[in-house]
């Protein structure tokens, strides 16, 4: 991958004319965009459809978390559309990884990712629902467990990474998000930190929304975020 391929820009907009803009400005500059629930809420899945017709690969962070035949179903469903990644959460449980990389079979470009814990909670709020293990401790618990599913990679926060890059096979994916950029660092919510330090921890790919799409200028933006990540990958004492 190079450093653009790293970089997903997370299409949470309002508007289609909103993410049609960011689209035009940033064009083919920007390989991967990620398309969550308020998007699809917003304008259901025809501009995905249209993100993947013109060459573009789709994170379609879905976050699911059902009973089997409805992950299966939706899984099968992003296959179907040509989506990149999918999103499933690790703590339903290993049935439920294991349903989700099944499904996934027929599309081999397919990726599954699991989701350790969002980047917005911390200890207290674990513990709150009777998680008395740290995050730390949950976020490797749950990322082994979707390492053992057969997942193709974890969502975590940029503050996990190292520790997770240590203990996974390279090959696995780390997806983070909660990234900003360095002026935005100090506004960001729970366990969020910059791409250079997501990427120089090992981080396969960061995550960016606001930093990008609130921007006056979208194109400059990706174009920091890029020369960072690659910089970082390039002094990074490791390669994936």
């Amino acid at each position: 991958m190079n450093a653009s391929e790293r970089i997903i820009v997370a299409l949470d907009v309002d508007t289609e004319a909103e993410a049609r803009a960011i689209v035009d400005a940033l064009g083919d500059m920007a390989p991967i965009y990620k398309v969550g629930l308020q998007w699809l809420t917003t304008a259901g899945p025809a501009p995905m459809r249209e993100l993947i017709a013109a060459g573009k690969q789709v994170f379609l962070d879905l976050k699911l978390f059902e009973i089997p035949n409805s992950v299966a179903a939706a899984v099968r469903a992003a296959g179907r559309q040509g989506v990149a990644m999918v999103t499933v959460h690790a703590s339903a449980g290993s049935a439920i990884l294991h349903t989700a990389v099944d499904a996934a079979r027929p599309w081999p470009a397919l990726k599954v990712l699991a989701l350790t814990v969002v980047t917005s909670l911390g200890d207290a709020d674990l513990r709150e629902v009777g998680i008395e293990a740290g995050v730390d401790v949950q976020v490797l618990r749950l990322a082994r467990l979707a390492e053992a599913a057969g997942c193709h990679g974890v969502i975590a926060s940029p503050r996990e990474v190292a520790m997770l890059r240590a203990v996974l096979d390279p090959r696995m994916l780390i997806v983070t998000p909660g990234i900003q950029f360095v002026g935005d660092a100090a506004a960001a919510p729970g366990r969020a930190d910059t791409p250079a330090h997501a990427i120089g921890a090992g981080a396969s790919h960061v995550v960016l929304g606001r930093t990008i799409t609130q921007a006056a200028d979208p194109r400059a933006v990706f174009v920091a975020v890029r020369d960072e990540v690659e910089r970082a990958w390039r002094n990074a004492p490791r390669n994936n």
